[in-house]
């Protein structure tokens, strides 16, 4: 999902802030992470492999100095997970020199690669990052016109900060799919991903980027443009909703937080269940599994105690490290033993640390074991920033509810309905991206695109 962040001020020390920012977005991306700041005419560059708190310290951040920075910590769903395609990436063209950030994923790289590589533009790296990069940095057209004109080609999610010229700009794909936010830090601009990474630095948030959005930052002020005509009302990440957002972001004006607590006690009032008490698997379950609590009546307690020193397993990059993620991560507590256990989590994608967890309490003593999940069934492959790409990872796809209750050994399975989703969220349908619940894409997806984050590898362009 990768989380970006970018800065101008004159006056403040604009690395040093974006490493708080980013630091607040790592839940949006463990793999890599870079922040690259611009001095006048001279940019500087630092990324490498690992968290935000690993790649920086504090002499390397003195050495970033500058008036403009972003930053970008990445989550890879195209290209493989090594240092050449960490970010921010930095393209060198004959109008300019670009770096750019960016969450999202492209629908159309290949075409746009193949474009590329014919005019004679030699590409580094194996991600789709790299595209946006060249086609601005190779467009003769002023700064601005050409980040439109680029937008108005490429095709899927993108939501980007880049640098050059010492300006800022910011801008979001015509459907709004991953999210991006305006801040302002007593008169300066700031863009990121999510506003709690405004919050670490004492910023505000000023508003959301609207879809198809462009906006610029430097000496001048912030200005901005409808750069791509909005498709229909947006089609919002419902996975922001669901998971990957933190739970203290605001999104399309609703807490998260809130919406969370709204899907489980929906869920309790779908799928109630005699149980003794209702447990989280932490933390992104926690929400959901309070509000399941709250409507049922059955007192919610810790059941597992998480490492907080691993990170998020879903997102590391390949099953084996999930899977040894998964045994790190959690440990049952006494209390499930002897106990008629409700487990609230937010999704069950792969069914790996479902499977697992669910073996765990029943090893730990719980007598039944009611497995509650605060989101609809995920069936379908995102070609917009989620590294689920195949159906055959999807443990929903193709089978019934109890199909999947007895892959993963629960005595019982619910799912929050659609509708009861679309509740929680209080807002239109018709204003997300739905399509891992529904096979309903807002874009064009080729026929012959099937996502395999590492397409690329064999041939470098």
């Amino acid at each position: 999902m990768c989380g970006i962040f970018g800065i101008h001020a004159t006056d403040r020390d604009v690395a040093r802030l974006s490493y708080f920012g980013l630091f607040a977005l790592q839940h949006r991306g463990q793999e890599s992470a870079g922040i690259a700041v611009s001095d006048g005419g001279r940019l500087t560059v630092l990324r490498d492999m690992g968290l935000v708190t690993q790649v920086f310290s504090e002499q390397k951040l003195r050495g970033l100095r500058g008036q403009t920075a972003i930053g970008h910590c990445r989550y890879s769903t195209t290209g493989s997970t090594q240092w050449v395609n960490s970010q921010p990436i930095v393209q060198h063209g004959p109008a300019r020199t670009v770096a750019l950030a960016h969450n999202g994923n492209l629908t159309n790289t290949e075409e746009l690669r193949a474009e590329l590589s014919s005019a004679g533009v030699r590409l580094s790296s194996t991600s789709d990052t790299e595209v946006i990069a060249a086609l601005v940095a190779h467009d003769e057209r002023p700064l601005e016109e050409a980040v439109a004109a680029t937008m108005a080609r490429i095709e899927g999610a993108f939501s980007a900060v880049l640098l050059s010229e010492g300006k800022l700009v910011g801008f979001r794909d015509p459907d709004g799919i991953r999210p991006l936010v305006l801040g302002q830090l007593d008169g300066d601009w700031l863009l990121a991903s999510e506003g709690c990474a405004f919050d670490l630095i004492g910023a505000e948030p000023a508003r959301e980027l609207q879809p198809g959005e462009l906006v610029v930052a430097d000496a001048a002020g912030i200005r901005s443009e409808q750069a791509v005509e909005p498709r229909d009302s947006g089609a919002l990440c419902i996975f922001e909703f669901i998971y990957f957002a933190r739970p203290d972001s605001t999104l399309r004006g609703v807490e998260l937080h809130g919406a969370r607590v709204r899907m489980g006690e929906r869920l309790a009032s779908e799928s109630p269940v005699d149980a003794d008490l209702v447990m989280a698997i932490p933390d992104s379950g926690t929400p959901a599994a309070i509000g399941f609590a709250r409507t049922s009546g059955i007192p919610f307690q810790e059941g597992l105690i998480k490492n907080r020193y691993v990170g998020r397993t879903f997102i590391q990059p390949d099953q084996g490290l999930r899977d040894r993620g998964i045994r790190m991560k959690f440990n049952p507590l006494a209390e499930v033993r002897g106990k008629r256990v409700v487990v609230v989590d937010d999704s069950i994608v792969r069914g790996s640390t479902t499977r697992q967890i669910v073996a765990m309490l029943f090893e730990s003593g719980a007598l039944e074991v009611h497995v509650r999940v605060s989101s609809p069934p995920i069936v379908s492959p995102c070609f917009y920033g989620i590294d689920m790409a195949g159906e055959d990872e999807l443990i929903a796809a193709g089978r019934e509810v109890e199909d999947v209750r007895a892959e993963i050994g629960a005595t019982s399975l619910a799912y929050l309905s659609l509708e009861g989703l679309q509740e929680a969220t209080r807002r239109p349908a018709n204003s997300f991206c739905r399509a891992c619940l529904t096979r309903s894409y807002p874009t064009r997806i080729p026929e012959d695109l099937r996502l395999a984050k590492l397409r690329f590898e064999r041939t470098p362009v």
